[in-house]
Protein backbone atom coordinates (compact mmCIF):
# COMPACT_ATOMS: atom_id res chain seq x y z
CA UNK A 1 0.00 0.00 0.00
CA UNK A 2 1.28 3.44 -0.96
CA UNK A 3 0.89 6.03 1.80
CA UNK A 4 0.89 9.74 0.90
CA UNK A 5 0.90 12.50 3.50
CA UNK A 6 -0.61 15.80 2.36
CA UNK A 7 0.13 18.92 4.39
CA UNK A 8 -2.75 21.37 4.08
CA UNK A 9 -6.49 20.79 4.09
CA UNK A 10 -7.54 23.50 1.66
CA UNK A 11 -8.96 23.12 -1.83
CA UNK A 12 -5.71 21.89 -3.35
CA UNK A 13 -4.87 19.43 -0.60
CA UNK A 14 -8.32 17.85 -0.53
CA UNK A 15 -8.43 17.65 -4.32
CA UNK A 16 -5.06 15.91 -4.32
CA UNK A 17 -6.31 13.39 -1.76
CA UNK A 18 -9.28 12.55 -3.96
CA UNK A 19 -7.19 12.36 -7.13
CA UNK A 20 -4.59 10.04 -5.62
CA UNK A 21 -7.09 7.66 -4.05
CA UNK A 22 -9.01 7.46 -7.32
CA UNK A 23 -5.84 6.61 -9.22
CA UNK A 24 -6.67 2.92 -9.30
CA UNK A 25 -9.53 3.66 -11.71
CA UNK A 26 -7.62 5.68 -14.30
CA UNK A 27 -8.84 3.61 -17.21
CA UNK A 28 -12.49 3.36 -16.18
CA UNK A 29 -15.31 5.90 -16.36
CA UNK A 30 -15.08 8.77 -13.88
CA UNK A 31 -18.77 8.80 -13.08
CA UNK A 32 -20.33 11.55 -10.98
CA UNK A 33 -20.81 10.69 -7.30
CA UNK A 34 -18.16 7.96 -7.38
CA UNK A 35 -15.69 10.16 -5.50
CA UNK A 36 -15.72 9.35 -1.85
CA UNK A 37 -18.16 6.46 -1.88
CA UNK A 38 -15.43 3.87 -1.66
CA UNK A 39 -16.47 2.08 -4.84
CA UNK A 40 -13.59 3.39 -6.92
CA UNK A 41 -10.65 4.04 -4.63
CA UNK A 42 -7.59 1.90 -5.11
CA UNK A 43 -6.73 -0.49 -2.31
CA UNK A 44 -3.11 0.38 -3.03
CA UNK A 45 -3.40 4.06 -2.00
CA UNK A 46 -3.86 5.60 1.41
CA UNK A 47 -3.77 9.36 2.03
CA UNK A 48 -3.46 11.30 5.29
CA UNK A 49 -4.36 15.00 5.12
CA UNK A 50 -2.89 17.20 7.87
CA UNK A 51 -4.59 20.52 8.66
CA UNK A 52 -3.04 22.97 11.12
CA UNK A 53 -6.38 24.52 12.17
CA UNK A 54 -8.68 22.94 14.71
CA UNK A 55 -11.14 22.04 11.97
CA UNK A 56 -11.19 21.68 8.21
CA UNK A 57 -12.74 24.91 6.95
CA UNK A 58 -12.25 27.58 4.30
CA UNK A 59 -12.68 31.34 4.50
CA UNK A 60 -13.09 33.83 1.69
CA UNK A 61 -15.80 34.75 -0.75
CA UNK A 62 -16.16 34.18 -4.46
CA UNK A 63 -13.99 31.97 -6.59
CA UNK A 64 -14.04 31.85 -10.39
CA UNK A 65 -13.72 28.53 -12.21
CA UNK A 66 -12.93 28.56 -15.91
CA UNK A 67 -13.60 25.42 -17.99
CA UNK A 68 -10.17 23.98 -17.18
CA UNK A 69 -11.01 24.00 -13.46
CA UNK A 70 -14.30 22.25 -14.12
CA UNK A 71 -12.53 19.65 -16.27
CA UNK A 72 -10.35 18.91 -13.24
CA UNK A 73 -13.42 18.63 -11.02
CA UNK A 74 -14.96 16.26 -13.56
CA UNK A 75 -11.90 14.06 -13.14
CA UNK A 76 -12.54 14.08 -9.39
CA UNK A 77 -16.18 13.12 -9.83
CA UNK A 78 -17.50 16.48 -8.59
CA UNK A 79 -18.07 18.41 -11.81
CA UNK A 80 -21.82 17.90 -12.03
CA UNK A 81 -22.34 18.85 -8.40
CA UNK A 82 -20.33 22.07 -8.76
CA UNK A 83 -22.06 23.02 -12.01
CA UNK A 84 -25.45 22.49 -10.38
CA UNK A 85 -24.64 24.84 -7.48
CA UNK A 86 -22.57 27.48 -9.28
CA UNK A 87 -23.60 30.67 -11.05
CA UNK A 88 -23.04 30.16 -14.79
CA UNK A 89 -21.65 33.45 -16.06
CA UNK A 90 -22.82 34.87 -19.41
CA UNK A 91 -19.90 37.21 -20.05
CA UNK A 92 -16.72 38.83 -18.78
CA UNK A 93 -17.56 42.53 -19.00
CA UNK A 94 -14.90 45.26 -19.19
CA UNK A 95 -15.97 48.79 -18.24
CA UNK A 96 -14.05 52.06 -18.31
CA UNK A 97 -14.24 52.90 -14.63
CA UNK A 98 -13.78 56.62 -15.21
CA UNK A 99 -16.23 57.26 -18.06
CA UNK A 100 -18.62 54.42 -17.26
CA UNK A 101 -18.46 53.23 -20.88
CA UNK A 102 -18.91 49.54 -21.68
CA UNK A 103 -15.68 48.80 -23.56
CA UNK A 104 -15.91 45.10 -24.42
CA UNK A 105 -17.36 41.77 -23.33
CA UNK A 106 -16.15 38.23 -23.77
CA UNK A 107 -19.22 36.02 -24.30
CA UNK A 108 -19.19 32.86 -22.21
CA UNK A 109 -22.26 31.04 -23.49
CA UNK A 110 -22.82 29.05 -26.73
CA UNK A 111 -19.59 29.20 -28.74
CA UNK A 112 -17.36 29.54 -25.66
CA UNK A 113 -18.91 26.55 -23.88
CA UNK A 114 -18.83 24.45 -27.03
CA UNK A 115 -15.20 25.30 -27.74
CA UNK A 116 -13.90 24.75 -24.21
CA UNK A 117 -16.27 21.98 -23.16
CA UNK A 118 -17.54 23.60 -19.95
CA UNK A 119 -19.13 26.82 -18.70
CA UNK A 120 -17.39 29.61 -16.79
CA UNK A 121 -18.81 29.62 -13.27
CA UNK A 122 -18.41 31.28 -9.89
CA UNK A 123 -18.95 29.61 -6.53
CA UNK A 124 -18.42 30.49 -2.92
CA UNK A 125 -14.98 29.31 -1.86
CA UNK A 126 -16.36 27.71 1.30
CA UNK A 127 -18.95 25.79 -0.71
CA UNK A 128 -16.36 24.31 -3.07
CA UNK A 129 -14.19 23.39 -0.10
CA UNK A 130 -17.14 21.72 1.63
CA UNK A 131 -17.91 19.57 -1.42
CA UNK A 132 -14.30 18.39 -1.57
CA UNK A 133 -14.24 17.80 2.19
CA UNK A 134 -17.46 15.78 2.14
CA UNK A 135 -16.08 13.58 -0.64
CA UNK A 136 -12.88 13.00 1.34
CA UNK A 137 -14.84 12.13 4.47
CA UNK A 138 -16.77 9.49 2.56
CA UNK A 139 -13.61 7.81 1.33
CA UNK A 140 -12.18 4.93 3.41
CA UNK A 141 -8.81 5.60 1.80
CA UNK A 142 -8.50 9.15 3.19
CA UNK A 143 -7.77 10.09 6.81
CA UNK A 144 -8.28 13.71 7.88
CA UNK A 145 -6.31 15.04 10.86
CA UNK A 146 -6.88 18.54 12.25
CA UNK A 147 -4.66 20.32 14.83
CA UNK A 148 -1.61 19.08 12.95
CA UNK A 149 0.73 21.98 12.15
CA UNK A 150 3.71 20.95 10.08
CA UNK A 151 7.12 22.52 10.61
CA UNK A 152 9.17 20.58 8.06
CA UNK A 153 10.08 17.13 6.83
CA UNK A 154 12.83 14.58 6.65
CA UNK A 155 13.32 11.70 4.24
CA UNK A 156 15.51 8.81 3.21
CA UNK A 157 15.54 6.38 0.31
CA UNK A 158 12.50 4.50 1.57
CA UNK A 159 10.12 7.21 2.75
CA UNK A 160 9.37 10.76 3.92
CA UNK A 161 8.15 12.03 7.27
CA UNK A 162 6.28 15.23 8.16
CA UNK A 163 7.48 16.87 11.38
CA UNK A 164 4.80 18.48 13.53
CA UNK A 165 4.94 21.45 15.87
CA UNK A 166 3.84 19.32 18.82
CA UNK A 167 6.78 16.98 18.33
CA UNK A 168 4.77 14.36 16.47
CA UNK A 169 5.68 12.77 13.16
CA UNK A 170 3.64 11.36 10.28
CA UNK A 171 5.47 8.99 7.97
CA UNK A 172 4.62 7.99 4.42
CA UNK A 173 6.05 7.01 1.07
CA UNK A 174 5.47 10.53 -0.26
CA UNK A 175 4.78 14.01 1.13
CA UNK A 176 2.87 16.76 -0.68
CA UNK A 177 3.05 20.32 0.63
CA UNK A 178 -0.30 21.98 -0.09
CA UNK A 179 0.00 24.38 2.83
CA UNK A 180 -0.37 27.69 1.04
CA UNK A 181 1.76 30.68 0.18
CA UNK A 182 3.58 30.60 3.54
CA UNK A 183 4.16 26.86 3.32
CA UNK A 184 6.38 25.27 5.95
CA UNK A 185 7.22 22.54 3.43
CA UNK A 186 8.27 25.12 0.83
CA UNK A 187 10.36 26.96 3.44
CA UNK A 188 12.54 23.88 3.79
CA UNK A 189 12.38 22.71 0.17
CA UNK A 190 12.90 26.05 -1.63
CA UNK A 191 13.99 28.45 1.11
CA UNK A 192 13.08 31.61 -0.78
CA UNK A 193 11.92 33.66 2.20
CA UNK A 194 8.75 35.67 2.55
CA UNK A 195 6.30 36.16 -0.32
CA UNK A 196 6.66 39.16 -2.62
CA UNK A 197 4.37 42.05 -1.63
CA UNK A 198 2.88 43.43 -4.85
CA UNK A 199 2.16 46.97 -3.60
CA UNK A 200 -1.58 46.46 -4.09
CA UNK A 201 -4.39 46.30 -1.53
CA UNK A 202 -7.63 44.47 -2.27
CA UNK A 203 -10.81 45.09 -0.30
CA UNK A 204 -13.53 42.44 -0.14
CA UNK A 205 -17.09 42.10 1.04
CA UNK A 206 -20.31 40.38 0.02
CA UNK A 207 -23.81 41.85 0.07
CA UNK A 208 -27.25 40.24 -0.24
CA UNK A 209 -28.45 40.45 -3.84
CA UNK A 210 -31.78 41.94 -2.79
CA UNK A 211 -29.88 45.09 -1.85
CA UNK A 212 -28.55 45.47 -5.39
CA UNK A 213 -30.75 47.52 -7.76
CA UNK A 214 -32.42 45.31 -10.38
CA UNK A 215 -30.76 47.14 -13.27
CA UNK A 216 -27.29 46.32 -11.88
CA UNK A 217 -27.79 42.59 -11.36
CA UNK A 218 -25.72 41.62 -14.36
CA UNK A 219 -24.91 37.95 -14.92
CA UNK A 220 -21.31 38.86 -15.61
CA UNK A 221 -17.93 39.11 -14.00
CA UNK A 222 -17.49 42.85 -14.37
CA UNK A 223 -14.30 44.90 -14.22
CA UNK A 224 -14.34 48.67 -13.77
CA UNK A 225 -10.84 49.82 -14.79
CA UNK A 226 -9.42 53.09 -13.49
CA UNK A 227 -6.07 54.79 -12.96
CA UNK A 228 -4.02 52.61 -10.63
CA UNK A 229 -7.12 50.73 -9.48
CA UNK A 230 -10.01 48.57 -10.58
CA UNK A 231 -13.18 47.05 -9.18
CA UNK A 232 -14.54 43.56 -9.83
CA UNK A 233 -17.96 42.21 -8.90
CA UNK A 234 -20.02 39.10 -9.60
CA UNK A 235 -22.79 36.99 -8.08
CA UNK A 236 -21.99 34.03 -5.82
CA UNK A 237 -23.85 31.45 -3.72
CA UNK A 238 -26.36 30.64 -6.44
CA UNK A 239 -26.97 34.34 -7.06
CA UNK A 240 -27.96 35.14 -3.47
CA UNK A 241 -25.00 37.47 -2.89
CA UNK A 242 -22.87 39.93 -4.82
CA UNK A 243 -19.12 39.63 -4.29
CA UNK A 244 -17.29 42.99 -4.35
CA UNK A 245 -13.49 43.15 -4.76
CA UNK A 246 -11.89 46.54 -5.56
CA UNK A 247 -8.08 46.79 -5.76
CA UNK A 248 -5.76 49.80 -5.59
CA UNK A 249 -2.03 50.24 -6.21
CA UNK A 250 -1.11 52.06 -3.01
CA UNK A 251 2.50 50.97 -2.59
CA UNK A 252 1.84 48.84 0.48
CA UNK A 253 5.03 47.07 1.58
CA UNK A 254 3.81 44.92 4.47
CA UNK A 255 1.86 41.69 4.17
CA UNK A 256 -1.49 41.62 5.96
CA UNK A 257 -4.57 39.41 5.72
CA UNK A 258 -8.24 40.04 6.44
CA UNK A 259 -7.82 43.37 8.25
CA UNK A 260 -11.11 45.15 8.92
CA UNK A 261 -11.37 48.52 7.21
CA UNK A 262 -13.85 51.37 7.46
CA UNK A 263 -16.31 51.64 4.55
CA UNK A 264 -15.49 55.34 4.08
CA UNK A 265 -11.86 54.46 3.48
CA UNK A 266 -12.90 52.14 0.67
CA UNK A 267 -15.13 54.81 -0.85
CA UNK A 268 -12.35 57.39 -0.76
CA UNK A 269 -9.89 55.02 -2.44
CA UNK A 270 -12.24 54.66 -5.41
CA UNK A 271 -13.78 58.13 -5.49
CA UNK A 272 -12.48 58.69 -9.03
CA UNK A 273 -14.56 55.87 -10.49
CA UNK A 274 -17.80 56.32 -12.40
CA UNK A 275 -21.03 56.89 -10.52
CA UNK A 276 -22.39 53.41 -11.20
CA UNK A 277 -19.26 51.78 -9.80
CA UNK A 278 -19.38 54.05 -6.75
CA UNK A 279 -23.05 53.24 -6.32
CA UNK A 280 -22.25 49.55 -6.05
CA UNK A 281 -19.29 50.14 -3.73
CA UNK A 282 -21.51 52.23 -1.45
CA UNK A 283 -23.60 49.13 -0.78
CA UNK A 284 -20.66 47.37 0.81
CA UNK A 285 -20.31 46.96 4.56
CA UNK A 286 -18.03 44.91 6.78
CA UNK A 287 -15.07 45.39 4.46
CA UNK A 288 -11.80 43.54 4.98
CA UNK A 289 -8.47 44.17 3.30
CA UNK A 290 -5.53 42.11 2.09
CA UNK A 291 -2.16 43.08 0.67
CA UNK A 292 -1.65 41.08 -2.49
CA UNK A 293 1.35 38.76 -2.49
CA UNK A 294 2.82 36.17 -4.80
CA UNK A 295 6.19 34.57 -5.51
CA UNK A 296 8.53 34.38 -8.45
CA UNK A 297 8.35 31.05 -10.28
CA UNK A 298 11.13 28.71 -9.18
CA UNK A 299 12.87 25.87 -11.00
CA UNK A 300 12.29 23.27 -8.32
CA UNK A 301 9.13 22.17 -6.50
CA UNK A 302 10.34 18.70 -5.64
CA UNK A 303 12.91 17.16 -3.34
CA UNK A 304 13.06 13.41 -3.67
CA UNK A 305 9.85 12.13 -2.10
CA UNK A 306 8.50 15.62 -1.35
CA UNK A 307 6.58 17.89 -3.75
CA UNK A 308 4.63 21.14 -3.58
CA UNK A 309 1.13 21.87 -4.89
CA UNK A 310 -1.04 24.94 -5.51
CA UNK A 311 -0.07 28.14 -3.70
CA UNK A 312 2.80 26.35 -1.98
CA UNK A 313 4.31 25.69 -5.42
CA UNK A 314 3.20 28.61 -7.61
CA UNK A 315 1.27 31.36 -5.77
CA UNK A 316 -0.14 33.93 -8.18
CA UNK A 317 -2.10 37.15 -8.03
CA UNK A 318 -5.82 36.54 -8.41
CA UNK A 319 -6.11 38.73 -11.51
CA UNK A 320 -6.03 35.78 -13.92
CA UNK A 321 -8.69 34.01 -11.81
CA UNK A 322 -6.65 30.80 -12.09
CA UNK A 323 -5.30 30.11 -8.61
CA UNK A 324 -7.87 27.49 -7.64
CA UNK A 325 -7.97 26.08 -11.17
CA UNK A 326 -4.22 25.52 -11.15
CA UNK A 327 -4.34 23.79 -7.76
CA UNK A 328 -7.06 21.49 -9.10
CA UNK A 329 -4.97 20.79 -12.20
CA UNK A 330 -1.97 19.96 -10.01
CA UNK A 331 -4.08 17.50 -8.05
CA UNK A 332 -5.30 15.69 -11.15
CA UNK A 333 -1.79 15.41 -12.58
CA UNK A 334 -0.50 13.93 -9.32
CA UNK A 335 -3.36 11.46 -9.32
CA UNK A 336 -2.44 10.40 -12.83
CA UNK A 337 1.25 10.00 -12.05
CA UNK A 338 1.43 8.39 -8.63
CA UNK A 339 1.07 4.63 -8.66
CA UNK A 340 1.74 1.78 -6.26
CA UNK A 341 5.44 1.62 -7.06
CA UNK A 342 6.78 3.34 -3.96
CA UNK A 343 10.34 3.25 -5.30
CA UNK A 344 9.24 5.42 -8.24
CA UNK A 345 7.90 8.33 -6.15
CA UNK A 346 10.89 10.65 -6.72
CA UNK A 347 10.72 10.03 -10.47
CA UNK A 348 6.97 10.62 -10.56
CA UNK A 349 7.37 13.90 -8.68
CA UNK A 350 10.00 15.02 -11.18
CA UNK A 351 7.57 14.26 -13.99
CA UNK A 352 4.86 16.22 -12.20
CA UNK A 353 7.09 19.28 -11.99
CA UNK A 354 8.17 18.90 -15.61
CA UNK A 355 4.61 18.94 -16.96
CA UNK A 356 3.31 21.68 -14.64
CA UNK A 357 6.12 24.19 -14.25
CA UNK A 358 5.94 26.07 -17.55
CA UNK A 359 2.16 26.45 -17.55
CA UNK A 360 1.92 27.74 -13.99
CA UNK A 361 4.85 30.12 -14.45
CA UNK A 362 3.21 31.57 -17.55
CA UNK A 363 -0.03 32.18 -15.66
CA UNK A 364 1.87 33.76 -12.75
CA UNK A 365 3.46 36.26 -15.13
CA UNK A 366 0.16 36.86 -16.95
CA UNK A 367 -1.57 37.69 -13.67
CA UNK A 368 1.13 40.23 -12.81
CA UNK A 369 1.02 41.79 -16.27
CA UNK A 370 -2.76 42.21 -16.18
CA UNK A 371 -2.48 45.41 -14.15
CA UNK A 372 -1.11 47.04 -17.32
CA UNK A 373 -4.55 46.39 -18.79
CA UNK A 374 -6.64 47.38 -15.76
CA UNK A 375 -4.76 50.40 -14.42
CA UNK A 376 -3.70 52.87 -17.18
CA UNK A 377 -4.89 56.48 -17.22
CA UNK A 378 -5.46 59.15 -19.85
CA UNK A 379 -4.21 58.44 -23.36
CA UNK A 380 -3.05 54.95 -22.41
CA UNK A 381 -6.52 54.08 -21.13
CA UNK A 382 -8.09 55.42 -24.32
CA UNK A 383 -5.74 53.32 -26.47
CA UNK A 384 -6.55 50.26 -24.39
CA UNK A 385 -10.27 50.83 -24.85
CA UNK A 386 -9.87 51.16 -28.61
CA UNK A 387 -7.84 47.96 -28.76
CA UNK A 388 -10.29 45.93 -26.68
CA UNK A 389 -13.42 47.23 -28.39
CA UNK A 390 -12.04 46.19 -31.78
CA UNK A 391 -11.70 42.52 -30.75
CA UNK A 392 -14.36 40.03 -31.74
CA UNK A 393 -15.68 37.37 -29.40
CA UNK A 394 -13.63 34.79 -31.29
CA UNK A 395 -10.47 36.85 -30.88
CA UNK A 396 -11.11 37.17 -27.14
CA UNK A 397 -11.65 33.42 -26.90
CA UNK A 398 -8.39 32.86 -28.77
CA UNK A 399 -6.62 35.04 -26.22
CA UNK A 400 -7.63 32.84 -23.26
CA UNK A 401 -7.68 29.46 -25.03
CA UNK A 402 -4.30 28.40 -23.65
CA UNK A 403 -5.62 28.86 -20.10
CA UNK A 404 -9.31 27.99 -20.30
CA UNK A 405 -9.05 25.28 -22.92
CA UNK A 406 -6.69 22.89 -21.13
CA UNK A 407 -8.11 19.42 -20.48
CA UNK A 408 -5.10 17.13 -19.93
CA UNK A 409 -3.03 19.71 -17.98
CA UNK A 410 0.21 18.56 -19.52
CA UNK A 411 -0.10 14.85 -18.83
CA UNK A 412 -0.91 13.65 -22.36
CA UNK A 413 2.69 12.80 -23.07
CA UNK A 414 3.83 11.43 -19.74
CA UNK A 415 4.77 7.78 -19.39
CA UNK A 416 1.96 5.64 -17.98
Amino acid sequence: MTRTVIVGGGIGGLAAALAITRAGNRDGPRAEHSAGHGARHSDGHQVIVLEQASEFAEIGAGIQLAPNGLHALDRLGLGDTVRARAVHIDELRFMDGVTGDHVASMPLTGVYRSRFGNPYVVVHRAELHRLLLDACRRSPAIELRADSRATGYRQDDSGATVLLADGGQVAGDAVIGADGIRSAIRRQLVGDGAPRVAGITVYRTVIPMERVPEELRWNAVTWWAGPGRHFVHYAIAGGRYLNLAPSVENGVTEAFTGVAVDRDRVRRAFADLDGTARRLLALGEDWRSWSLVDRDPVDRWTDGRVALLGDAAHPMLHYAAQGACQALEDAVVLGDLLDEDTDAVPERFEEYHAVRHERTARITHAARASTRLWHPAGAEAKARNEMLSALSGTALHDHVAWMHGAREFGTAGVRR
